[in-house]
């Protein structure tokens, strides 16, 4: 089976960086791909001190799509917004004053990875935090969503003026350099007690699967931290039998049944409920899947909707992404009739929710006029 590995080491430039995250980008590189994704063969994708979050955005996306085991080894430096206090990847453009648009909102990565199946998805992580981050963190460790495998740690800052190093993250990829790739939690274990032997622990927080975000000890490097021990995967849930469908073409069945997930999600938690929403997000993304782009809009107009009904924020990112969403499926709409009835309800979300991109208010109003002026027949 084929596989695909997404390598992302991203740090700030300048003084704001806090770990040399490119320096373990040719270490990795020098791993067979098979290894890397533990599969038969693999395609990688590298990114290494991107620039705009869109084109982390694009890259990420495209391998969420792939229908096969897809592995992230992620390195870098975590840092909030201002406005928010949402965890963002610092890419190189990121200051402390800009992170809410030119950092990578971790959120992100839950959204572009929650519809892949349980199990096909591990991301190896690497991070550091600056000082803000790391008092944020220790309440509330960041995850990839309920299918997505995480193993790594974070780091707090360095040193002043001190650079950091990926030691983690330097040692999953010298333990698969051997050729041998062991299972994600032991090459986890592994990579752990290799990396802390060597450095020592400042305090990290390592994260692994199915339990709690643990602050290991400030030690020595003569005393290296044993990881926990793995437990069993998570039961498998009906999004796996919607992958199935979708990767069969069976989109109608994928429809079907996600539908009759949303109701009894509406059934026994009430409409407005994150059960019901999720559901409904679900089949915005068939419908996406399906090359259903009015549809996908509609759902996600109607997703965005309730959400600011049952009082979310209109900067809420969950409330941002649908309208995002609903606003990317619009654009690729072939049907001018049905874009030109979708259009208004758009334009009347984005005046509430403007979203990070500036000016996307206004291309929504100037394509509503071409599809005006398209409808016009010259007399």
């Amino acid at each position: 089976m084929p596989g695909t590995v997404l390598l992302l080491a991203a740090s700030p430039a300048g003084k704001g960086c806090l770990v040399d995250a490119a320096s373990v980008l040719p270490v990795l590189a020098a791993v067979a791909p098979p290894v890397l994704s533990g599969t038969d063969t693999a395609n990688v994708v590298e990114l290494a001190d991107p620039l705009e979050p869109q084109a982390v955005l694009t890259r990420l996306r495209a391998a969420a799509a792939a229908p096969v085991p897809l592995t992230v080894f992620l390195t870098g430096q975590l840092q909030l917004d201002r406005r928010q206090h949402l965890p963002h990847l610092a890419l190189a453009r990121t200051t402390p004053a800009t992170v809410r648009y030119t950092g990578f909102p971790w959120h992100w990565f839950r959204e572009e990875l929650r519809l892949r199946p349980p199990g096909a998805t591990t991301v190896f992580a690497d991070l550091h935090a600056d000082p803000e981050t790391w008092q944020h963190l220790r309440g509330i460790a960041p995850d990839c969503g309920p299918a997505v495998t995480l193993y790594g740690r974070i780091a707090p800052p360095p040193a002043r003026r001190a650079l950091a190093t990926p030691a983690y993250m330097k040692a999953v990829a010298t333990l698969l350099r051997s050729g041998h790739r062991p299972d994600p939690a032991t090459l986890h274990h592994q990579a752990v007690t290799r990396a802390y032997a060597d450095d020592g622990t400042r305090g990290d927080i390592l994260l692994a699967p199915h339990q709690p975000p643990a602050q290991l000890p400030v030690r020595s490097s003569r005393q290296p931290v044993p990881a926990p021990p793995p437990h069993p995967a998570a039961p498998p849930d009906p999004h796996a039998a919607l992958t199935a469908a979708v990767q069969d073409g069976r989109h109608g069945e994928a429809a079907a049944l996600a539908a009759q997930w949303e109701q009894a999600a509406l059934r026994q938690h009430g409409p407005g409920s994150q059960e019901a929403l999720h559901w409904m997000e679900v089949r915005a993304d068939l419908a996406m899947l399906a090359g259903d782009a009015g549809r996908s809009c509609e759902t996600w107009l109607t997703v965005a909707a309730a959400r600011l009904a049952a009082g979310q924020s209109p900067e809420d990112p969950a409330v941002e992404a649908a309208v995002d969403r609903a606003h990317h499926q619009w654009g690729r709409m072939t049907d001018a009739t049905r874009a030109r009835e979708l259009g208004p309800a758009l334009a009347e979300l984005r005046e509430r929710v403007p979203g990070r991109r500036e000016g996307a208010l206004r291309h929504v109003r100037q394509h509503l006029e071409e599809l005006g002026q398209s409808q016009r027949v010259p007399g």
